[in-house]
């Protein structure tokens, strides 16, 4: 199956804040776990990010800290064979694949392997198109409208 993944982090290069996995068929489980905030906050991350972290719905709103966030990943996409996740900001991959480092030489348990694509979304705003902007939760599922639109 496809996953839409969104990220937020704090700034360029900064820390993963929160993560989103959206499964290409609507009504089907989503993921949304957010992390400990950071000492220091970006002033436009905490402008327009932090103050979205909580809109999703209850039964997911999560919040882990990393170790425990790359298990839950890893439960979460050990019953599919063949995970695809997407993502339109290369940035988005690189937290998302550091996510899953647990330790020196170690890693959530991914072992059943995943395939990451990075898609080319000419035209496609996560801020212009999400129901809750710079929120990964919402944004990841305005990319897979975007995308399943196509």
């Amino acid at each position: 199956m496809r996953y839409f993944l969104d990220t937020e982090f704090n700034g360029f290069g900064g820390t993963l804040i929160s993560v989103a996995l959206v499964p290409e068929h609507e009504g089907d489980e989503e993921f949304y776990v957010s992390l400990p905030l950071p000492d220091a906050i970006e002033p436009w991350v905490e402008k327009h990010v932090v103050p979205y972290l909580r809109h999703v719905p209850p039964a997911i709103d999560l919040q882990l800290n990393r170790v425990d966030a790359a298990d839950h990943v890893a439960a979460y996409l050990e019953g599919d064979s063949d995970p695809v996740i997407i993502a339109d900001w290369p940035e988005d991959l690189a937290h998302f694949c550091a996510l899953l480092v647990t330790g020196p030489g170690k890693m959530a348990g991914v072992d059943f392997g995943l395939r990451l694509e990075l898609i080319n979304a000419a035209g496609f705003s996560a801020a212009a198109n999400s129901r809750v902007p710079h929120n990964a939760l919402h944004d990841a599922r305005a990319l897979r409208d975007f995308y399943m639109a196509d």
